[in-house]
């Protein structure tokens, strides 16, 4: 009998170890959604200057940023950092990225704060999702990116919150008026949609 008791307390305790090590690993869709949701709350004005920073685990003034540092700023609370992750893999393979700025080599304080860089690093490394004109395909943790025209890229992060009537999900962005959560989904052209991590 106490064999027994034994053997089921070394079962129980394999069995935590084992899911605190497989949950505590991977973040899930749903954190990314809150870490932007949390972001709304924090007063930031619209400013895409060139700041030098910090690596890794570089920002640029926390009251200041544009719409990629709402995904930059998501990630790092859960202790991701594109900035370093964009860097490496720019430096590694610096031919696949575009070439829209005419640089010659990687720039650590900007590069993750382009569009194109991040959907590219996504392509490679994240999951790529249909663009579908469907509201249900679009589910808490994923990134979409717009295309606004005039060579204007966009990018936000699809939450869990619904709008009221059209039961949609509410995207947290900064399109100029800081880190807000809207129902911008379909308003512009759907250009990639992905999860990453």
């Amino acid at each position: 009998m106490k064999f027994k008791k034994e053997i089921r307390h070394l079962v129980y305790g394999i069995l935590l170890v084992f899911s605190t090590f497989c949950f505590a690993q991977t973040p899930t869709p749903v954190l990314l959604s809150d870490a932007a949701l949390e972001l709304t709350k924090q007063q930031v004005t619209y400013d895409g200057s060139y700041f030098s920073i910090p690596y890794p685990n570089g920002d640029v003034p926390s009251d200041k940023g544009v719409c990629t540092d709402v995904v930059i700023r998501a990630y790092r609370k859960m202790d991701i950092d594109l900035q370093k992750e964009v860097h490496e893999d720019m430096r590694a393979n610096f031919h696949l990225y575009p070439k829209n700025w005419a640089l010659s080599r990687t720039d650590r304080n900007i590069d993750h704060r382009r569009v194109p860089n991040l959907m590219t690093f996504f392509e490679r490394h994240g999951e790529v999702k249909k663009i579908t004109e469907s509201a249900s395909d679009y589910v808490a943790g994923d990134i979409v990116c717009w295309d606004l025209g005039r060579g204007l890229y966009h990018i936000g992060i699809v939450t869990d919150k619904k709008t009221g009537g059209v039961k949609r999900n509410l995207i947290v962005h900064n399109i100029g008026a800081g880190q807000v959560l809207e129902d911008v989904l379909f308003q512009y052209k759907i250009i990639g949609h992905y999860t990453y991590k």
